[in-house]
């Protein structure tokens, strides 16, 4: 922890980005990917890593492209100072949300293939998705059914015997308590947690990280409804606090990259949604540069 703390200054934030996509510029997606068509695209890597270190941020954990982006990224960020972590692609079952950040698999054969792909492309860990995303344009629900707690018992059973450690993308009380029990070393978003998924999130180890001001910076835009955009805030925010209470891992992680949320001050407006949810004190910093630590620690290329 004291090296993560000793590469920035006092007066800046202290944290590192948990959860990015350097392929996205957070303002349009098809746009962003247009920019690597014919490959990958130095610049826009170079552009987004230079944001971070303008902020001084030297940690950034990726989720995963279906592009090469977010492996070419971890090559290029040691010039920047920046320790970068990627899973090089996330998994997804076919059919299923995550075509946009990764590969898909029918079977758990083929789930097993892409686990020792990543490895020989060099990835530092597993990212696995397991649910749909908020549904922002009707009521804030999970926009499928999630995979069967079996299945992704066994994708995240596979990974760690290939000596991975495990980020699941997961919205949805019971998908969230079923990937924690799993095993899963971080959960990413998960959305609408109840009281029965946070003890079991406390009691696992499990990290989380909310993601909540990709909901915070939709506010206001005009592109979904306020209301139902308030509401997931509100629940996000009463979930956040109760987290605490409770002993959760929680570390920060903006998706940067995602719409409104841009790389480098993603993180910034992270950190500013824990302090109007936590306020910011002594104890809400350690909390979250200990999750911060768990993630360094586990989330890293063996």
């Amino acid at each position: 922890m004291e090296r993560v703390m000793k590469s920035r200054r006092e007066d800046d934030i202290m944290f590192g980005e948990n959860h990015a996509h350097i392929f996205m510029n957070g303002v349009n997606y098809r746009q962003a990917v247009r920019m690597h068509a014919s490959g990958v695209d130095d610049g826009v890597i170079h552009s987004h890593l230079k944001a971070y270190q303008e902020k001084h941020i030297f940690f950034v954990r990726d989720g995963g492209d279906n592009l090469q982006v977010s492996k070419r990224a971890k090559e290029l960020a040691g010039e920047y100072g920046i320790d970068y972590r990627t899973p090089v692609f996330a998994i997804h079952r076919e059919g299923h949300y995550g075509g946009i950040v990764g590969r898909g698999f029918e079977n758990l054969k083929e789930y097993a293939a892409l686990v020792r792909e990543v490895r020989s492309q060099g990835g530092d860990f597993i990212k696995i998705m397991t649910t749909g995303i908020m549904d922002f344009d009707t009521d804030g629900s999970v926009t499928e059914r999630p995979l069967p707690y079996d299945e992704v018992r066994e994708m995240v059973h596979i990974a760690h015997e290939e000596g991975f450690s495990v980020m699941a993308h997961t919205n949805g009380a019971i998908a969230v308590r079923e990937v924690a029990e799993a095993g899963a070393d971080s959960v990413e978003h998960g959305n609408y947690a109840d009281e029965e998924t946070l003890q079991v999130m406390a009691e696992s180890g499990t990290v989380w990280v909310p993601t909540i001001t990709v909901v915070k910076n939709l506010i206001g835009c005009g592109r979904f409804s306020d209301k139902v955009l308030q509401k997931i805030w509100e629940t996000g925010s009463k979930n956040i606090r109760r987290a605490f209470e409770m002993g959760v891992h929680m570390a920060l992680g903006s998706d940067a990259g995602a719409y409104r949320v841009y790389h480098g001050q993603g993180l910034l407006d992270e950190w500013n949604c824990f302090k109007e949810i936590l306020g910011d004190s002594q104890s809400v910093r350690q909390r979250i540069l200990e999750g911060e630590h768990r993630i360094q620690e586990k989330f890293r290329r063996k």
